[in-house]
């Protein structure tokens, strides 16, 4: 997910995508607990994107 995709969005529709976002992290750490995982790079992806979207949402806040 891009930066400048995330910056477009309303602050609802941010609180709305990080908790997707938190959720799928939580899917991933723990829906895979005791088998191989396909993708290994994919929870690193979900974090980054997390904090991108935290980025955003802080930086509208203080104006």
């Amino acid at each position: 997910m891009k930066t400048k995709e995330i910056t477009n969005r309303t602050a609802a529709d941010l609180a709305k995508m990080l908790a997707e976002k938190r959720e799928a992290l939580r899917v991933f750490r723990f829906g895979g607990a005791g088998a191989k995982t396909k993708n290994v790079k994919e929870g690193a992806a979900i974090r980054k994107d997390i904090a991108r979207i935290l980025t955003v949402i802080n930086g509208k806040n203080t104006g």
